[in-house]
This record gives C-alpha cells, structure tokens and sequence, in this order.
C-alpha cells in the first residue's frame, strides 16, 4: 500500500537524520508524546497551513498524526488562502502557523511581536518557463513580455529586484494575470512567449507547452545578486510566541518532526502525492508527484533562518514597506534555539 511506502520512506529519513546527527547531537529516538510535567496529558499542536507547497512537506507527519504515531501529537488545518491562516493565528485558535514569508513578517506587526519564525519550510517555487531557447537568464529577457501572477504581491516585487539587478528593467514588460491558470493559457497560445510561474504551475506548463522548458530558476538569480545568506523564500512556519514560551519541548519535536517529513516526502514523491490529494493540500496526483522534487521544500532553522529570510524581507521592505507590514521584524522575530 502506499501509505506503508510513505512510512518506510519516513523510517529511513529518520534513520538518515539520526545517523547525521549522532546521538549525542540529537537524543535518543521517541515516539511517545511529551507531556508539559509528570501526569499531565500532552499537548496537541495546533496547526494551520496553505493548500500548496508550503504544505507539502507536512504531508508524512499529517499521515503519522493520523497513524496516531508522530513525534508529537498535532491537528492539522490546509485553508485555501494566507488571510484565513492569519485569522486563525491572531483569534488565538491554532499555534503553529505556516505562511508566506511576508506574512510571517505582517503577522509579526500585526501582532505586537506575538508570533516567532521558527523555521523556512518552502524556498523559491518560482520558475521562468518558455519555449524559446534564447531565454537563458535575467538578462536575457530584454526587449520581452513576461507574463506573471502577483501583481502588487512578492512576485512583482523579486521580478523588479532581479530585473534591476540585471540592468534591463526598463526593457521588460510584466503582464500579470490573476490566475497561474491564466499564465499557462498565454504561454500555450504562443509558445514562444515567457512565464514566471510558481510550482506545481510551471510544471503543469511544461506538459501542456510543446517545447517548453524551465529556463532558470528564480531562487537560483536571487542568490547571484542578492545580499550574502539571502535566499528567495516562499514559506515561513511561525508559533505563536505565548505557546512557544510555555511549551518549548513540544515546539522543537515539531520542527524536528518537520525535517523529518520533508526527507520522507522527498524520498517518495508518488506516496506523498496520493497523501496530498487525500489532505486537500493539492487535487492532481500526478502532477503533484512530478512537481515535488522542484517544490522547494525545505526545513532552515537557526542562524541559516536568519540569514535567507533577514535578507529576503529587506529587500522587500526597500521595495514597499507595506509589504512586510511596515517595518522589519526585531531580533525577537526570530527563534534560533
């Protein structure tokens, strides 16, 4: 069954981890739930995610907490839109939150500073896709229209960075459309066209384009051109600050549990795709298994936190203010245990 292939995928994720870590790094291996002291039942987290990839990596420990087997018991939430996930986090009903990385900083204003970035779940999932085998990089998209979503959004913000960087801003048109849907339109019309699309969108465009192909990856320009650590980062993971003060212990089993589902869901596409359909997080199996491995699905914590989202957030405040909520996140943003 697939789901026993998930779970073997899993097992040796954290076989993997474990013999990386070594065990005085990591601790000793347990399944048992903790418990805030000694009689007391353990603490469920409360999570809440986006259909997409910033959900994608949480597909292993979804099907464990179901299985009734995860490090750390949890109840997930996929909503379709960031809005509804920081509805949830402000009202006080979910703990763990995982949002665009702008999000994360808006919601960090928003609320006083009652929420902390505890890891980047998702890096770039921005592709450049066309048929035209001219188009090899940033520089090259001159005297071009670019089709694209996001208008006003992260992904108008990082086209006008890079394109910037590139020096062929004002040689560039962006087209944007409100749907990705849309952009694959355009780009099936006239092949010879330009797309930035997000995954699992750019993959979808690469079946249904003839000749299309991902000319560059955005996150791999970003990191040519942008401050040193800085990374194009899609999904944050935030906890609400008073949760995480009062149950630290069960904060780092979710995060170590979230590494740990992003390898088995790396590990084995196929099961983790059927697992995405079930949860709602995507409704096409197949693409989703193709799209996976270039989902950009990740778990940075630490000091590597920092430094991607850090430099990533400053570049959009300089773009708009507004975007990351009117200023820059204190040092209180970021949990680095």
């Amino acid at each position: 069954m697939v789901k026993k292939r998930f779970r073997a995928a899993a097992i040796a994720a954290a076989l993997a981890l474990f013999a990386v870590c070594g065990l005085a790094a990591c601790g000793p291996a347990d399944t048992a739930a903790p418990a805030d002291d000694a009689g007391k039942a353990p603490v469920t987290v409360r999570v809440a995610s986006m259909k997409g990839p910033t959900s994608i990596g949480l597909l292993d420990l979804m099907d464990r907490a179901d299985a009734g087997d995860a490090p750390v018991p949890c109840s997930f939430d996929v909503v379709g839109t960031a809005d509804e996930v920081v509805k949830k986090v402000v009202a006080g009903d979910v703990d763990v939150a995982l949002v665009p990385a702008n999000v994360a900083a808006v919601l960090y204003q928003k609320t006083d500073g009652e929420v902390q970035a505890v890891d980047i779940n998702t890096l770039s999932v921005l592709e450049c896709v066309t048929a035209d085998a001219s188009v090899t990089d940033v520089a090259s998209l001159a005297g071009r229209t670019v089709y694209l979503t996001g208008k006003g959004a992260t992904p108008q913000y990082v086209m006008e960075y890079l394109l910037s960087k590139a020096g062929v801003a004002d040689q560039v048109t962006l087209e944007y459309k409100s749907e990705a849907t849309e952009v694959v339109a355009a780009l099936a019309a006239d092949p010879s066209a330009v797309a930035v699309l997000p995954q699992p969108y750019a993959t979808a465009a690469l079946s249904k384009v003839s000749g299309a192909r991902t000319a560059f990856g955005l996150g791999d320009a970003w990191k040519a051109v942008a401050p040193e650590g800085s990374e194009l980062v899609t999904g944050v993971t935030v906890v609400r600050a008073e949760f995480l003060a009062e149950h630290p212990d069960e904060v780092r089993s979710f995060v170590d549990a979230q590494k740990a589902s992003v390898e088995a869901v790396l590990a084995d596409p196929a099961s983790a795709a059927e697992v995405a359909v079930e949860k709602g997080v995507v409704d096409n199996e197949a693409l989703a298994e193709k799209a996976i491995p270039h989902c950009g699905l990740a778990c940075v914590t630490g000091q590597g936190m920092r430094d991607a989202l850090s430099g990533y957030l400053s570049v959009l405040f300089d773009a708009d203010p507004a975007s990351v909520g009117g200023g820059m996140p204190e040092d209180d943003f970021y949990w680095l245990d």
